[in-house]
Order: structure tokens, then sequence, then C-alpha cells
């Protein structure tokens, strides 16, 4: 497992990154998408800098446009890729609810309930015949009929966490509950709903990390890709067919094997991607092995935060950890971490809310 000492340097090597009015891009600079914005803010909150995640989520919050969407991808503030994606407006709810989980934040949980609201309530109209949610917008406003499995896996999670926000300030969403029960149905039962994107080893661990897929069968399914996506040593593809092992594929992996009830297998996957880290505390995004190169030659703040996640679920050292170790069950709120496994958080911090 990585020391405190490097996993503070990761968290400071994210939060480095922010722009001043709070945007989280993937590196200062470069370009923000919502989803992997929101990604970076929740490593923040594990680390303790809760002022910077709270300032990421209130920038998101900015931007939200009136039909509950975001743009797929701004840069300085501009929006640069217009299109609307469901998996951006759905997982700022994961966001938060971690953020409830870790820091019992009641103003920042108000003050940004109606932006979850909006987002998931289009969320639940860009769902389909037979429970799948289409990926995008089309121009006319209506859902493109192509859903993509890991997006929809995060959706689920989405799903859920809104409802869980939804009870915590006193106004059910009956429609999110019925919807997040259809897609975990389609996740579950219909894989034909989606699109063949097998390749790709997301599509293969994710509807175990959002915790659509449980026990025995998240079990199977982990074991069912395992040769064709691990290699020994360096972590996970990210596409089947290609010799390119990537940080936060590999991390999420391990996210997913904690969910599984395999905390060694992921505790190897984090420490097989350790050929990724910078000296300064950030990773590499990739590695092509057989040309022993670092591709793309970035650090982005995602795969960081990938990092911080994994750790965090497989020590138990916050309250938020069970978000990501039990997906299938969401923890309640106020919950506290395992004592004595947080010694590179802030005096306390594993102690969630008070």
């Amino acid at each position: 497992m990585l020391s405190g000492e490097q996993l503070r340097a990761t968290v400071a090597a994210i939060a480095a990154e922010q722009e001043a009015d709070g945007a989280l891009p993937w590196f200062r600079g470069g370009r923000l998408d919502p989803w992997d914005s929101v990604e970076a803010a929740m490593a923040l909150d594990v680390g303790g800098a809760h002022d910077q995640a709270r300032a990421a989520y209130r920038w998101l919050a900015a931007r939200q446009r009136s039909d509950g969407s975001w743009a797929a991808e701004y840069r300085d503030g501009v929006e640069t890729a217009p299109g609307v994606e469901s998996n951006h407006a759905g997982y700022l709810a994961v966001g938060l609810w971690h953020r409830w989980l870790r820091t019992g934040d009641e103003e920042l949980i108000a003050e940004l309930w109606p932006v979850v609201r909006r987002a998931l309530d289009l969320v639940t109209r860009m769902q389909l015949p037979g429970g799948a949610v289409g990926w995008a917008l089309r121009p006319d406003g209506t859902p493109d009929g192509t859903a993509l499995l890991t997006g929809n896996a995060s959706l689920f999670q989405a799903l859920r966490c809104g409802v869980a926000l939804a009870g915590l300030v006193g106004e059910p969403q009956p429609d999110w509950e019925l919807a997040a029960d259809d897609l975990g149905s389609a996740l579950r039962t219909r894989p034909e709903a989606f699109a063949d994107r097998s390749r790709y080893s997301m599509d293969w661990y994710y509807p175990v990390l959002g915790g659509a897929l449980t026990g025995t069968a998240a079990a199977e399914r982990l074991a069912e890709g395992w040769d064709r996506f691990v290699v020994p040593g360096l972590g996970a593809r990210c596409v089947a067919d290609r010799p390119w092992v990537t940080g936060a594929e590999t991390c999420e992996l391990a996210l997913a094997l904690v969910a599984a009830g395999q905390p060694d297998a992921a505790l190897e996957q984090v420490a097989a991607m350790q050929h990724l880290r910078h000296e300064d505390g950030s990773y590499w995004t990739g590695y092509v092995y057989p040309d022993d190169a670092r591709w793309p030659v970035e650090r982005a703040t995602w795969t960081a935060a990938a990092v911080v996640l994994a750790a965090d679920a497989l020590s138990g050292a916050t309250a938020a950890a069970g978000l990501f170790a039990d997906p299938g069950a969401l923890p309640a709120a106020g919950t506290e971490g395992s004592p004595g496994t947080a010694d590179w958080l802030p005096d306390g911090a594993g102690r969630g809310r008070a």
C-alpha cells in the first residue's frame, strides 16, 4: 500500500491543478469534463482538501444549463464540446453523496440539491424503453437510441446516490427509484440493450464498480475478463487488443475488486500500476509496454483521483470509503471509517460526520 506521505503528495498534486475560479480540469490549462472533475473533487475530499472540493462542485453548479445538462468539455470556462452526455449529467449526485458521507456538509447539499434534481430529471428523460439510458441527446432534444454500458453502470450508481440525497433533504423522488430499478435490471439481464464495446475494460468491470452486479455475479464477471485485460505486474489494459495499461482503469478495477470482496487482488492491482507514479505524486495516464513508453504524455487529475479513491476503499480510512467498497448497498451517512488506517489523513479526518 502507498505510504501516508505518498498519498498526501497525490492529493496535493490534484489540488495544484485547480484553477483560481474553482475549475478542476485534467491539468491546469487543459480540458475539463464534468465526470472527471467530480472524480477529482471526491479525491480532494478524501484527502481533507474540503474547501477546494467545494469550489469544484460550485464551479460545476454555476455552469449547469437550464435543462439540467453540462457541456461535454470546457476549456478556460468556455464550452468547447457542447454535446449533452447522460453520464456527465448524473455524476454530480455521486460526488455530493460522497461529500455528505465524508464531511456531513449540509449547507452544500442544500445549496446544490436543485442542481442534482435538474440533472437526474434529465437522466430519467433520457431513459429508453427497456431501462437503458441513451448516451447523448440529439440536436432535437430527444435521447440517442445508443446506450453505453459503462456510462449506464455509472448512472445506476448516480441514480441511487440521488435517491439517497433526496431522502436526506426530505424530497423523495420515486421516478428516480423506478429508473434505477429498470436500469439495474437492464444491466443484469439485457446485454443486448447496450452497444458492443466489450473490448474496453470499463465495460467489463463497471457493472461491479457501480453496484449493479454483486456477490457471485460480480465475482464471476471479474473472473471471466481477467486474462483479457490484466497484465501481471503492470495493471489493466484500457482496450483488450492493445498493449497499453492505464492507471485509472487499473485503480477502478481495484475498486470493483474491493466491492466484490477481493481486497488482496485489489491491492495487487494498485501496487502494479505504481510504475506510472511521478515524483511529485501525480500519475502518468498509461504505458505502452512493448515500446517502454508512457502514453499519452500527460498526468491527469482523474488518474491520481482513482488512486486516492482506491486507497480509501482498501483502507476504510474515511466514512465515504463504503460508497465504492460496498456499492451494492449505499452506506448510511455518519458511519465511521476503520480506526488506525488513516495515517495519511488530517487528525480525526476518518471519522466522517460529527
